[in-house]
């Protein structure tokens, strides 16, 4: 099965469910795990799990366990927050920058010095 060309955005809803469904249920067949075997592993009932693969309705908390006993919550890594900077920001953070050393304290004293 390949996921990759799926345009979520024409989906409804009902259609992604069912596609979560599909994607579930080739997992779980990859890894040679029975419904009542992943069940267990996320301590659901089979019912479930065939309710998941057939397109059922499923809370957040039940999908996040079954893709757990897969082993597959690599999925949710679109779902990770990069903190980014503006470029305003940045350019005030440019402004605070240092932008030579200080004078003070580098100059030699004009009495010490011993002319080498």
């Amino acid at each position: 099965m390949v996921y990759a060309n799926i345009d979520w955005v024409k989906m409804s809803d009902a259609a992604i469910v069912k596609q979560l469904g599909n994607f579930i249920k080739h997992t779980r067949i990859q890894q040679n795990i029975t419904q009542a075997r992943l069940a267990e592993m996320a301590g659901l009932n089979r019912w479930t799990i065939s309710q998941i693969e057939n397109g059922g309705s499923v809370t957040l908390t039940t999908l996040i366990q079954v893709l757990r006993a897969l082993d597959v919550l690599y999925v949710l890594n679109n779902f990770k927050i990069n903190d980014e900077i503006s470029p305003i920001e940045y350019a005030k953070l440019q402004e605070k920058k240092r932008q030579r050393a200080s004078s003070k304290g580098t100059k030699k004293d004009q009495n010490n010095d011993l002319g080498w």
